[in-house]
């Protein structure tokens, strides 16, 4: 990251902003098996057709997904796949951190 330059920076951190949003990460995780259109995420999300497309805009300016036009419809697919390897590997370091959390806290109740 120190190869970086302020404006390389500054976009690395509109990218992760962009994923700092669990409604933005649950449409990302929507998208994983293929593009869908505005009321399919709407659905899957359980939100309102707004927030979703307000969250799509976000996504599309940071460069996560990419629209066409199809008719009347939008459609959204990811512009770059390797967001979901930054996400696993995210994913998965929270996740053995919960599991040693909750593992102290059994070892600890058993203890008391």
């Amino acid at each position: 990251m120190s190869k970086l330059d302020e404006r390389a920076l500054a976009h690395v951190a509109n990218y992760f902003k962009a994923l700092a949003e669990p409604m933005r990460l649950k449409i990302l995780n929507a998208l994983q098996d293929g593009e869908k259109n505005v009321s399919q995420l709407t659905e899957l999300s359980q939100s309102t057709q707004a927030n979703v497309s307000k969250h799509l805009s976000l996504l599309a300016q940071a460069g996560l997904v990419q629209r066409e036009s199809r008719g009347t419809c939008v459609y959204y697919r990811i512009a770059d796949p390797s967001v979901f390897a930054l996400c696993e590997l995210v994913c998965g370091q929270i996740g053995k951190h919960m599991a040693l959390e909750a593992e102290s806290t059994m070892v600890f109740s058993q203890a008391a």
